[in-house]
Parts: C-alpha cells; sequence; structure tokens
C-alpha cells in the first residue's frame, strides 16, 4: 500500500516538467514527510484542469457519504484503491472512469518485516526528482455547509521485484507513471480495457531503494525534516541479504 510519500521537491521547477502551472490561489505543500493518515494537502493534477497543479485532501470523499462524520471516516478508508477492484467498489467506481489524476511526489516510504521487526525504506525514481502516482479523485459537497471538499486516492498495483523485497507483506506498491508518459493517464473517454491495461507495476529498474533510520515512527521527533530520508545501515539487513 502507500501511506507515507514526500512532496519536498514539487517546486516552480515542475511545472516545466508536467507543463502545468502551480495554482497561484495554492500553497504548495512541500514536506519531508506526509501521512495519509491526518488527511494533508497533496500537489496533484486533475483530469479536468490538465495545465493545473493544485492540491486535495488525501482520501476520496464518495458522493454517497451524507455527513461530515461520514466523510471523516470514510477518508481513512480510502487513501489507496487496488488497480484489481477499482472500477467495482462503490467508492471509486464513478471516479476511474472521468476522474482521474496525477499525484506529485519525490518519494514514498515502505516498510520491511523481518520476523518481528520493521525496517523504513525509500522509495525514489531513479533519477531522484519529481514523478506522478496515478489517483483518483472527488469533489465532495457538505450539503450541511455548502463546503466542498476536493479530495483523493492513490491507486496500488501488485508490487514489482524491487518493491516484493522491500513491502514483502502485502506485496503492493503505488502506480507509478513512466516519466514522459503522465499526461496519458489523464486523457478524456478511455476505454475500461485501456485503462486497466495503463494500472501495472512500474519496472523495478526505473526506481531505487534504501532504507532509513526509524525517525519516520520516532512520536517524539518530526519525520518532517531532512533527516527522514537518510540512508541507514542496519547490519541485520547486509547480513540476511547476504544469505538470499
Amino acid at each position: 500500500m502507500c501511506y507515507s510519500i514526500s512532496t519536498k521537491k514539487v517546486s516552480k521547477e515542475t511545472e516545466k516538467q508536467f507543463k502545468s502551472k502551480i495554482d497561484s490561489c495554492i500553497v504548495m505543500p512541500s514536506h519531508y514527510h506526509l501521512s495519509g493518515f491526518t488527511q494533508p494537502l497533496v500537489p496533484i493534477i486533475s483530469s479536468i484542469q490538465p495545465s493545473l497543479i493544485t492540491a486535495y485532501h488525501w482520501g476520496l470523499i464518495p458522493d454517497f457519504c451524507k455527513t461530515a462524520k461520514e466523510a471523516k471516516e470514510m477518508q481513512i478508508k480510502t487513501l489507496n484503491a487496488k488497480s484489481e477492484t477499482v472500477f467495482t467498489l462503490p467508492s471509486f467506481k464513478h471516479s476511474i472512469r472521468d476522474k482521474r489524476c496525477l499525484v506529485l511526489v519525490d518519494g514514498f516510504y515502505e516498510w520491511r518485516t523481518l520476523g518481528k521487526q520493521k525496517y523504513p525504506y525509500f522509495i525514489q525514481y531513479k533519477d531522484t526528482e519529481v514523478f506522478a502516482m496515478g489517483g483518483l479523485y472527488n469533489d465532495w459537497v457538505n450539503k450541511d455547509t455548502g463546503k466542498t471538499e476536493y479530495t483523493f486516492s492513490i491507486i496500488t498495483t501488485p508490487a514489482n521485484a524491487l518493491m516484493s523485497k522491500i513491502h514483502n507483506e502485502k506485496l503492493r506498491m503505488p502506480f507509478i507513471l513512466q516519466k514522459g508518459f503522465e499526461h496519458h493517464w489523464l486523457t478524456a473517454n478511455l476505454k475500461e480495457t485501456e485503462i486497466v491495461d495503463m494500472m501495472q507495476p512500474l519496472s523495478d529498474n526505473l526506481l531505487k531503494a534504501y532504507a532509513i533510520s526509524k525517525l519516520i515512527t520516532n512520536k517524539n521527533k518530526n519525520p518532517d525534516s531532512p533527516e527522514v530520508q537518510l540512508q541507514f545501515e542496519y547490519p541485520e539487513l547486509d547480513f540476511f541479504d547476504a544469505l538470499n
């Protein structure tokens, strides 16, 4: 799955890469670490405005939610959308057809399990720069207040070889668009088969990953800092990998 990301490198330079302008009405969310469980604002490009980089809250609220309480509870469950069920689950089946988005990040965090221990990793595109995850969005209107909540989910796929080693319990990874082809995901009127064909694991030779310290789970420290992404050596991991 994918519940923790980095958006620190999303900047004016990103406009050139994605041929989209940053929304002048927002402050770009630029963080070393964001947890989806806090429903943070994350930079996205939506299919309805493919030339604009804006920011939506992580955790899609579907139209069938009636109250703010119901919507808040739903967001915890919709941080991710599985590629295999996205056309059938009520939370996502209406968005996948014409409300697709690019989620702009420069890396994400995942945990590797060995025995009873979990080891955090930071995973990036091979050039270490900003890349796009495929997502879904929905604009939900609170009927009590009239306020619109702009929300999204990140799609996940089965893990590639690299992510199978790291995310070795769930065997999942975010759906990542190959660079140069990102806007294909936003194309209008795609057939279901075309969308399904796109939702495949990115080749592992396009990604790089390394272990980081457990600062990311230290409740007494702020993980939104440069230190969270520093490489960290675990002798037990080196020993285990040498045996395999």
